[in-house]
């Protein structure tokens, strides 16, 4: 090695060769490069790329870093690899740092660094950053636009990509290019607009190849957009199939609930990854098939494909629906055994199901074991503790939840709101259930005012309760149905037969097929001893052909439900 620090050509070579991942070996190449005494920007560039595609974020930006204290000014090679290493780290105030030194050295315009500016922002969430930074941009190639909706995409700004994409076809000279049509598809699949994914089809067709990146994007459009015969029909087509395309048919189906052809697809699939497992897994959950979901899941373990948090989620989740204690159990000791990380999301789910089962003890000792607790954790605990009787500790975690600085969500508020109800906290309630929108800016939904009712009712405010749904906004009486059932039960607990009977003309021309509204308007007559008028509500059943659903209940026998 004497000498060759010297000889540029030689050294540049060698780098090259070295840092290339399919021939080289990127620590011989850290060793070479610590042994340069004066690397060029070329030698900085190449293990700039080096390290980016491998993933070595921190150490870009150490690098980056380093060339600039041994005085070398990046150009316009160097800046992509770090701005795509910091907007991977999620590093905002690097970003911005970086960005300035560009500005300094005259490069803010330079079309390729600004569309990797563009990228770096939208991975940072910095909407109005990289919209500023293409506005301003004096020139843009097919890259920048495509960069640009993609960040849109990113960004889960759905519509500002579509507009976008249609301002490109009309005011710029670019044509959309595959990288455009694939973006440009995720946001019509997010907004469900069909039309203008047909659209986008047809242009495909008549200026571009169908590759395997727009035959799987134009699959998952249709697949989600429920045009499964259009979704199979291009799936039938496509010469060459990966699991990305069986994964997207076989979701579609599942969503849709088509399990028997989900199940007839899956099992066909030559590729069978641990997505497409978890897919069909969740489909069976999803629609209350939870024997088929645990049986796969067996089948799964039979052919050695390890599963992952998605997958143990999905069955906690319904182990939870169910409240199969044993089998959760077991899964729960899948977890453990396989080291699968309980991190927020499985916490959540073994919160949730424990508490379903009524083993809030341990949904307690889950929650404290979960390093960062987010809002879904916070969440499945109040919620476990007010439907296990602890209304009160369920208020005091979540006090402690907003000390800590995590933002309650709608979900949060139902079980806040249940446990007040419980605990027949009436002031606590009124409070809680005002501070949604003056405090968090969350519109209450119907199971909010059902919960406001619910405690109003358990509490004897009737009155109370009867103007509070006369005051819910809505467009639609049926939706108010299941607040006057909550009212009608109240009354008739409490024995007031003249606010049933007001309830009761209100409901009186309402077709419902809710079974239970007719049953307790019927006991509500029944209770005032008002036979004929509880003979008339029968017979409306009939001519409704509402019928009574009957009760069932399910039991768990050696790791099956019955």
């Amino acid at each position: 090695m004497a000498g060759l620090h010297q000889s540029r050509g030689p050294i540049n070579k060698l780098m090259a060769f070295c840092t290339d991942p399919s021939l080289g070996n990127m620590g011989y190449a850290e060793k070479i490069f610590d042994f340069i005494q004066e690397p060029s920007l070329f030698i900085y560039n190449v293990m700039l790329k080096a390290l980016a595609k491998q993933g070595s974020f921190k150490r870009v930006v150490w690098l980056f870093n380093r060339l600039r204290v041994v005085g070398l000014w990046p150009d316009n090679f160097t800046y992509p690899y770090v701005l795509k290493a910091i907007g991977s780290l999620g590093d905002v105030q690097e970003g911005r740092k970086v960005h300035g030194i560009v500005i300094k050295t005259g490069l803010e315009f330079d079309t390729y660094v600004c569309n990797s500016l563009i990228d770096m922002y939208a991975q940072l969430g910095e909407v109005q950053f990289f919209t500023k930074l293409f506005e301003e941009m004096p020139q843009r190639d097919s890259v920048s636009w495509n960069v640009m909706i993609s960040a849109y995409v990113k960004c889960r700004r759905f519509g500002d990509a579509i507009d976008l994409f249609r301002c490109m076809r009309v005011e710029s000279k670019e044509k959309p290019t595959e990288a455009t049509i694939v973006s440009t598809l995720s946001a019509c699949t997010a907004l469900k607009d069909i039309e203008l994914g047909k659209d986008i089809h047809d242009y495909v067709r008549n200026n571009l190849d169908f590759t395997v990146r727009i035959n799987n994007a134009l699959l998952d459009m249709y697949a989600k957009c429920g045009f499964l015969i259009d979704a199979r029909k291009i799936f039938d087509e496509m010469p060459m199939k990966n699991v990305i395309c069986w994964t997207s048919l076989v979701s579609g189906y599942v969503h849709y609930n088509k399990l028997d052809e989900a199940r007839e697809l899956f099992e066909r699939s030559p590729f069978k990854d641990v997505v497409l497992w978890t897919v069909m897994i969740n489909g069976y959950v999803q629609h209350n098939c939870f024997d088929e979901a645990i049986s796969l899941f067996q089948e799964m373990q039979r052919q050695r494909v390890k599963a992952d948090r998605f997958t143990v989620v999905s069955l906690l989740t319904g182990c939870a629906q169910l409240g199969v204690l044993e089998q959760g159990k077991w899964i729960h000791g899948y977890i453990n055994e396989h080291g699968i990380k309980i991190d927020a999301v499985v916490g959540t789910a073994l919160i949730e199901m424990y508490g379903k089962c009524g083993c809030i003890d341990e949904s307690l000792e889950i929650f404290e074991g979960i390093r960062d607790k987010d809002t879904a954790s916070w969440t499945s605990i109040i919620c476990g503790l007010a439907m296990n009787g602890q209304a009160n500790k369920a208020l005091e975690f979540f006090s402690e939840m907003k000390r800590v600085g995590i933002n309650p969500d709608y979900i949060t508020f139902i079980g806040v709101l249940s446990a007040c109800s419980h605990a027949g906290l009436v002031e606590d309630g009124r409070r809680y259930f005002h501070s949604m929108t003056t405090l968090y800016n969350i519109e209450p939904k119907l199971e909010h005012y059902g919960c406001l009712i619910d405690l109003f009712g358990r509490a004897g405010l009737l009155h109370e309760a009867e103007e509070f749904i006369e005051k819910i906004p809505n467009d639609n009486i049926e939706t108010i149905i299941p607040l006057y059932g909550a009212l009608l039960s109240a009354c008739r607990i409490h024995g007031n037969v003249e606010m049933g009977e007001r309830v009761a003309r209100r409901l009186a021309d309402i077709e419902s097929s809710d079974s239970s509204v007719h049953m307790l308007l019927a006991n509500i007559y029944a209770s005032a001893d008002r036979w004929e008028d509880m003979t008339k509500v029968r017979r409306n059943m009939n001519n409704l052909r509402v019928r009574k659903v009957p009760g069932c209940s399910s039991v768990e026998i050696n790791s099956f439900v019955c």
